[in-house]
């Protein structure tokens, strides 16, 4: 993928990975730097610090919705007179709590690959152990799989089911 495309796809991915995210030294790494480092270089220290910044924020900006869930289902709904807005209001809170739901797993996610960055697995595929890419982490920080092992993944499951 060349090296516009993949700046391109990234930034399309999450509009905040445009903005070049600090390292431990508090120098900026940005996305073509990342982009731009050479394959021998793969998952060095400054690429897992990159990822690892991206991963903490998304983290933190779930736990934050999570807590102004909260409070947005406190709200007393039973002092709401008419039935069908009563109605509204309950499917509107369904709807919260799928999409919490949701991002419950992504936080589970999230931290297992903090976790494979913490144990010097990550940026590797489960399966195969080849290099993931940085492309494909950059649209997906949490991809566990190589792009061919998940088509692979994907494939098997279409034909065999679960």
């Amino acid at each position: 993928m060349p090296l516009n495309d993949a700046i391109r796809s990234a930034n399309k991915a999450d509009p905040k990975l445009a903005n070049a995210w600090k390292n431990k030294s508090g120098r900026e790494l940005s996305v073509a730097e990342l982009l731009s480092m050479p394959e021998s270089e793969y998952m060095n220290e400054k690429q897992l610090e990159f990822f690892r910044s991206i991963l903490e924020q998304q983290k933190n900006d779930l736990l934050m919705n999570a807590g102004e869930t909260t409070e947005h289902l406190r709200e007393d709904t039973t002092i709401v007179p008419d039935p069908a807005d009563r109605a509204t209001i309950e499917e509107e809170h369904a709807l919260e709590l799928r999409t919490r739901d949701r991002e419950r797993k992504l936080l589970k996610k999230i931290s297992q690959a903090l976790a494979s960055i913490e144990s010097g697995d990550y940026g590797y595929c489960d399966e195969t152990g080849e290099p993931i890419g940085l492309g494909r982490l950059l649209a997906r920080p949490t991809a566990t799989l190589s792009l061919e092992a998940q088509q692979r993944r994907e494939l098997k499951q279409k034909l065999f089911g679960d």
